[in-house]
């Protein structure tokens, strides 16, 4: 039998699990993703790897409600923001369901 300071122990660590703010490398405003593919070698063996989207986590004002938010965003939804705004692109991007800010 376990004694109850092992399951208290074991009964916090499940909460922090579940509680835990596991960040993914995911783009906040066009959904991009890791992408998995493979090694080629000049003998043509194969092996997995994967491919990361290049973001960053960046700051920005949005004017209209005078608040800062912070996203985690491609750098190439950094040039979609800097040539559409930032309210168009959160717009568009709530309508598609990949930010909930």
């Amino acid at each position: 039998m376990l004694s109850s300071g092992i399951i208290q122990i074991f009964a916090v660590r499940l909460q922090k699990a579940v509680n835990s703010d596991v960040m993914a490398r995911v783009c906040d405003i066009t959904g991009k993703k890791v992408q998995v593919g493979n090694n080629v070698s000049h003998a043509n063996n194969k092996t997995k790897r994967k491919f990361y989207p290049n973001l960053q986590k960046k700051r920005f004002y949005i004017p209209e409600e005078d608040t800062w938010i912070t996203l985690k965003v491609s750098t190439s939804a950094l040039r979609t923001i800097n040539k559409n705004g930032i309210s168009a692109v959160l717009k568009k991007a709530r309508q598609s369901g990949n930010i909930l800010v």
